[in-house]
């Protein structure tokens, strides 16, 4: 089955390392990545956070660059097109040799953070121990299915997916509904009270990650 980890690996052991260390403000973003061989990767990567008088030149100065193509600039973004030429093995091994994807990967604070899709379950052992001998320290915090990708992208619990499929799938969220929520509830097995909560607290996860700075006060008027 299709499995999703997330790892980080600190930025000295990484590609752009120098250009983290002479501007620790920026943030980079891999877009897309391409590897042809071992030694060869071609990712397209957005810079943000500042710096950019400074930024095409400390690319260019960077020993794990090999070319640099500023691509797009916004007024608070530049879009690159690299060539990666050390430090890139680990991206290399995962896209030719385990078939992965990466389908995240952010360079802030001293560390490389990555979310990577692999077809197999095991392939993500047979990483950490390619890591383990090439010299990256490769630190997994998150293992799950793509089965679960979606729960886990908006923090929620297996109860709270349950209710809130549920929900959808019996008409509550139509107009007119279709269900109320003590047939939902008799349906879960549960109290009223408890799939209220679960479809509130499930709702608001969603809603803090698809509205941008969402507070996580309560709202002051929610009885209005």
């Amino acid at each position: 089955m299709s499995t999703i980890a997330e790892f980080s690996i600190p930025a000295e052991e990484f590609a752009l390392s120098e250009t983290l260390e002479r501007l620790p403000e920026m943030v980079f973003t891999i877009d897309r990545v391409v590897a042809h061989d071992t030694d060869y990767v071609m990712p397209f990567v957005w810079a943000s956070n500042g710096g950019f008088e400074t930024l095409t030149a400390t690319l260019e100065d960077d020993p794990s660059v090999g070319k640099v193509e500023l691509l797009t600039e916004l007024e608070d973004e530049r879009l690159y097109r690299m060539e990666w030429v050390t430090k890139t093995q680990i991206i290399a091994y995962l896209l030719l040799e385990q078939g992965a994807t990466v389908q995240r990967a952010i360079a802030h604070d001293d560390q490389w953070s990555l979310r990577v899709l692999f077809p197999e379950r095991n392939k993500i052992s047979e990483t950490s121990q390619f890591a383990h001998e090439h010299g990256f320290s490769l630190d997994v915090s998150r293992i799950y299915d793509v089965d679960s990708a979606q729960r886990v992208r908006f923090d929620l619990t297996d109860d709270q997916q349950e209710a809130l499929i549920l929900a959808v799938e019996q008409g509550y969220y139509d107009v007119p509904r279709e269900v109320d929520q003590a047939e939902l509830a008799d349906k879960l097995g549960v109290s009223h009270q408890a799939l209220s909560e679960r479809l509130r607290r499930g709702t608001k996860g969603i809603l803090k990650k698809v509205i941008p700075n969402t507070s996580d006060e309560e709202d002051a008027n929610r009885n209005l």
